[in-house]
């Protein structure tokens, strides 16, 4: 089975940006990751927010990526949000203990309203 490998965009909205994540968080996420994760940066934004409604699949090394991101986001004194998890990987942020250091929500909606009183 080929990988759906990930496609990231973002966008800027009132209370952060968000990044939109298509296809499948793996070893070979980390370029698209990392560059939209920048771009966003570049924004300035007080938090930003991951978007995973189009997400199919997160392996381990995905979740060591998200940390990456999340370690990012800490030193630049930056919230980074969670969405659009399926009920299995927000079992998945819990388990790992993610959604310790990470909020998560079901929709954009509640992300950036989170977001705008951060």
């Amino acid at each position: 089975m080929p990988a759906n490998h990930l496609e990231a965009s973002v966008r800027l909205k009132p209370g952060g940006a968000v990044l939109d994540l298509h296809g499948e968080i793996n070893r070979f996420a980390q370029e698209a990751l990392d560059a939209a994760y920048a771009e966003a940066e570049a924004k300035d934004p007080e938090a930003i927010l991951l978007n995973f409604e189009g997400v199919d699949y997160i392996d381990s090394t995905g979740i060591a990526l998200i940390v990456g991101l999340l370690a990012r986001a800490r030193a630049s004194k930056r919230h980074l949000l969670a969405y659009g998890l399926s009920d299995h990987y927000v079992e998945v942020f819990k388990i790992t203990r993610l959604s310790e250091f990470m909020s998560v929500f079901p929709d954009e909606e509640s992300a950036l309203s989170e977001a705008s009183v951060s």
